[in-house]
C-alpha cells in the first residue's frame, strides 16, 4: 500500500502545483473513516482507495481526482456524509465522490444484458465531468486485481462478467487501452479458466521453444531502422490470452493456426518518421494484404492515432506492428487522461476535448451490423436521463420525464396507483422533472386511479398510452352509466310499463348490436328521445306526423360519475354541489353541466336540456371567487390564510388588475358544496385586508 508521502510525491512528480495539503487531509480522513474495516483479502479496507488513487496517479490526473479516489468509498461504506465531504474538501470533490457513489449503488443490479446496457449509457451520460468515470474505472481495475481473494466463485464470475461487458468496453471507448487490456485479461481468467490456462501453457511452450523470440525480433526491427538512419524505440510482447482466444473464436481456428501472436510497437519522434518507418519495414518484410490501417491521417473518434500493419517476418511468423510518436503513444495508453487539465492551466471540470461532448461517436469502429446498431442506440444517450429505484434498478427515460413516467416504466400497476413520489428522499410534486442519477421512490394507494390531468405532463409513450387506455375505458363505462340513467328517465315518461321484450326489440329496430351500444347512443344523443320511445313503445309520442317526446319528469342524478369523463362542469359558471344544474346535450359530445343561473343559458343555445341533480355525497367541485384586496403588506397572505382556515384549497390564482389602492384577483378554490362556499365568502368579508369577495 502506498504511504502518504509516496502518494503525494507521485502527484507532484507530474504536477508540481498540486494541492499537497488537500491530498494529505484526504488520506488521513479516509484512513480514520474506514477504521478497522477489512477486505476479503484480510487487508485493511483503507488500502483499496489508496491503491485506486495510485492507479489515478499512473494516469497523471489532477489533485481533485486523486482526492476523489481516496474518498470514493467513504459516503457508501462509512458514516461520512456528502455535506461533510463538501465542508472539508470543497464542492467539486463532493460532487465527484457523490457521482462515484451513485454508480456503486446501481452497478450490482447490472447482471442481465438490458441492465448492463443501461448502466453503460448512464456512465456515458456523466460526460459533464468525466472524472467520475475515470475514478470508477480505477476502482474496478483494483477490484479485478484482488478478485481472487473472494471465496464465492459465483460472485467472482458475476464481477468478471460485469467488467467484461461494461467497464472494459468503456475503457476502450475513451481510448484507455492499457486499462482495457488488463481488465479483459483478469476477467477472462475468471470466466474461462480452462481456456486461459490452455492458452497460457501454449504461450509458455512457444517461449521455451523459441527462446526470447520477442526480444530478438524487436531488436532486429530496431537495428534495421537504425541502419537506415531512423532512431526508434521498439518494444514487443506476446498478445494477451483473451486477445488470442477472441481471435481463435472469431476465425474458428486453433492455437497452432493462429500466426500473429506477437505484437510490436515502434515509437519515433515525429509524425513523418512514422511513415518513413513504415516504408522501411515494408521494404524489408512483405506486408500481409488487407492488414494495413492508417489512424494518423484518419484518427479514431476517441483520438487514437497510429499506423497498424502486419508483415511476414524472417522466421516465417506473422507479426503485428504499430508505429506512432511518443505523443500518440501517450494518448493511446492513457486515452482521455492524456488531455488532462493541469497542463493547460484550466480547472479540470472545464476541460472539453471535442469528442468528450459526444462520447458514443467513438463507436465508429463497429465490427458488425449488430454492434453498429447498438452503437446507434447508445448515441441517443444525450436525450435520455437515468434514474434508479431505491433497490438500485436503473430506469432509462427521455429528458423531461416525471415520477409518473418513472412509475409506469417500472410497472403499469405501479403507475396506475401512484399518489406521490420521493426524489432523493424528498417528497416532490408528480410533475417534477427528473435528472440524471435521481433515486425515485413511488408512493401508492390501492384507491388511486390514473388521472386525466397526468396527460398534461407525462413524457413517455408507455405512460401516455396507459393513462389514455384507462380514460377510454372509464369514459366508456361512465357514458354507458349516464346513458342508462337517461334511459330510465325516458322510460318513466312512457304511458305504460314496458314488457321485457321491449328493450331487445328496440335494439334491433335501431340497428344496434348491444344494450351498452344503446346506452352510449342515448348519452351521446345519437338517438333522439322520441325515436327511442317509439322504438320501445310504438305510438307513445303522439302524432305520426310530428312525434314529440313528453317533457322530462324528474332530475337525473350524476351520482357515481366523474367530472371530465362522461360530463364536464362548464368553466363559465363553475357549478358546485348545492347549485341547481342543467346539462346541455349535443350529438357526440360530453354533457356540459351549467348552474341554472349561468348567463350562457339565456343566449339561445342549440342543445337539449337535461334536468340534473347532485347527490348528498357529491365530492365537491371548484368555485371561482373574485376577491378585491387592499394594497397593503401581507394582504394576499391574509387572504390565503383565511381560505385555508375555511378548508378551501386554492387551485388557481390570477391577478386581474391593479387599481391604485386595490388589487383584484380571481381565485379558483375547491369547496364541498354551496353552503361551504357561502361560509368561505362570509369569512373573507370579515377580513380587513379584503375589500369585497363574491362568487362569479
Amino acid at each position: 500500500m502506498l504511504r502518504q508521502y509516496e502518494l503525494v510525491e507521485r502527484v507532484r512528480a507530474y504536477d508540481p502545483d498540486a494541492d499537497e495539503a488537500l491530498i494529505n487531509r484526504a488520506y488521513v480522513f479516509s484512513m480514520k473513516a474506514h477504521g478497522s474495516q477489512t477486505r476479503a483479502s484480510g487487508d485493511p479496507y483503507f488500502s483499496h482507495p489508496i491503491e485506486v488513487a495510485g492507479i489515478l496517479t499512473d494516469l497523471k490526473l489532477d489533485d481533485e481526482t486523486i482526492v476523489t479516489g481516496i474518498l470514493h468509498d467513504t459516503i457508501e461504506d462509512t458514516v461520512a456524509t456528502t455535506d461533510e465531504i463538501e465542508k472539508k474538501f470543497g464542492p467539486s470533490v463532493a460532487r465527484l465522490v457523490d457521482g462515484v457513489t451513485k454508480l456503486s449503488k446501481i452497478e450490482a443490479q447490472s447482471e442481465n444484458e438490458r441492465a448492463a446496457e443501461n448502466l453503460r449509457k448512464f456512465l456515458l451520460a456523466l460526460s459533464d465531468d468525466i472524472r467520475v468515470l475515470l475514478v470508477k474505472l480505477a476502482d474496478r481495475l483494483h477490484n479485478m486485481r484482488t478478485l481472487h481473494h473472494i471465496k464465492s466463485e459465483e460472485k467472482r464470475r458475476r464481477i468478471a462478467r460485469e467488467t467484461m461487458d461494461i467497464y472494459a468496453p468503456l475503457a476502450e471507448r475513451i481510448g484507455m487501452y492499457a486499462i482495457m487490456s488488463e481488465m479483459q485479461t483478469l476477467a477472462f481468467r475468471q470466466l474461462e479458466p480452462d481456456a486461459y490456462a490452455s492458452i497460457s501453457r501454449r504461450l509458455q511452450q512457444l517461449h521455451a521453444e523459441g527462446g526470447d523470440i520477442v526480444s530478438r525480433i524487436g531488436l532486429g526491427l530496431q537495428l534495421h531502422l537504425a541502419d537506415n538512419g531512423l532512431t526508434a524505440e521498439v518494444t514487443g510482447r506476446e498478445k494477451h490470452p483473451f486477445s488470442i482466444w477472441k481471435k481463435m473464436a472469431e476465425r474458428h481456428i486453433n492455437f497452432e493456426q493462429l500466426s500473429d501472436v506477437m505484437a510490436f510497437r515502434v515509437i519515433v519522434d515525429q509524425p513523418d518518421d512514422c511513415y518513413k518507418a513504415l516504408g522501411l519495414i515494408h521494404r524489408r518484410w512483405p506486408m500481409v494484404p488487407g492488414r494495413f490501417k492508417d489512424f494518423i491521417s484518419t484518427p479514431k473518434r476517441n483520438g487514437y492515432r497510429s499506423l497498424h500493419t502486419s508483415v511476414i517476418h524472417d522466421s516465417k511468423m506473422r507479426i503485428e506492428i504499430q508505429i506512432r510518436t511518443r505523443a500518440m503513444h501517450e494518448q493511446a495508453e492513457r486515452g482521455l487522461a492524456a488531455h488532462w487539465a493541469y497542463k493547460e492551466g484550466k480547472p479540470a471540470a472545464e476541460v472539453k476535448v471535442p469528442w468528450i461532448d459526444d462520447l458514443v461517436e467513438i463507436l465508429d469502429h463497429a465490427a458488425s451490423p449488430e454492434e453498429l446498431l447498438e452503437h446507434t442506440r447508445m448515441a441517443m444517450y444525450q436525450d435520455r436521463i437515468f434514474a434508479f429505484t431505491p433497490k438500485g434498478e436503473l430506469i432509462q427515460l427521455p429528458k423531461g420525464a416525471t415520477p409518473v413516467d418513472f412509475a409506469y416504466a417500472v410497472h403499469t400497476d405501479l403507475g396506475d396507483k401512484t399518489v406521490g413520489a420521493k426524489v432523493n428522499g424528498r417528497v416532490v410534486p408528480l410533475r417534477t422533472l427528473l435528472e440524471n442519477g435521481d433515486q425515485v421512490g413511488i408512493l401508492v394507494s390501492d384507491a388511486q386511479q390514473p388521472q386525466p390531468s397526468w396527460l398534461r405532463f407525462v413524457a413517455t409513450g408507455k405512460a401516455r398510452s396507459a393513462i389514455r387506455r384507462y380514460v377510454r375505458h372509464k369514459e366508456r363505462d361512465e357514458t354507458v352509466e349516464l346513458g342508462r340513467k337517461i334511459y330510465q328517465e325516458i322510460v318513466e315518461r312512457l304511458p305504460f310499463p314496458l314488457p321485457k321484450e321491449a328493450l331487445p326489440r328496440a335494439i334491433r329496430t335501431l340497428k344496434l348490436d348491444s344494450e351498452d351500444s344503446l346506452m352510449t347512443a342515448v348519452a351521446r344523443k345519437r338517438i333522439a328521445d322520441e325515436e327511442l320511445m317509439e322504438a320501445l313503445m310504438p305510438g307513445s309520442t303522439g302524432s305520426d306526423v310530428a312525434p314529440r317526446a313528453p317533457s322530462q319528469r324528474q332530475a337525473i342524478s350524476i351520482k357515481g360519475l366523474t367530472p371530465g369523463v362522461a360530463f364536464h362542469l362548464a368553466p363559465c359558471c363553475h357549478p358546485i354541489p348545492g347549485d341547481r344544474i342543467v346539462g346541455l346535450r349535443r350529438e357526440d359530445e360530453e354533457i356540459e353541466v351549467h348552474a341554472i343561473g349561468c348567463d350562457l343559458l339565456a343566449t339561445g343555445i342549440d342543445a337539449d336540456w337535461l334536468d340534473l341533480a347532485w347527490t348528498d355525497d357529491s365530492e365537491g367541485a371548484t368555485a371561482r371567487l373574485r376577491i378585491v384586496v387592499r394594497n397593503v403588506a401581507g394582504a394576499l397572505g391574509t387572504m390565503a390564510t383565511t381560505l385555508g382556515q375555511q378548508g378551501a384549497n386554492i387551485v388557481n390564482l390570477h391577478l386581474i388588475h391593479r387599481d391604485g389602492s386595490f388589487h383584484t384577483f380571481d381565485a379558483d378554490v375547491e369547496v364541498h358544496d354551496l353552503a361551504h362556499l357561502h361560509s368561505i365568502i362570509a369569512a373573507l368579508r370579515t377580513v380587513d385586508a379584503v375589500a369585497t369577495a363574491e362568487r362569479i
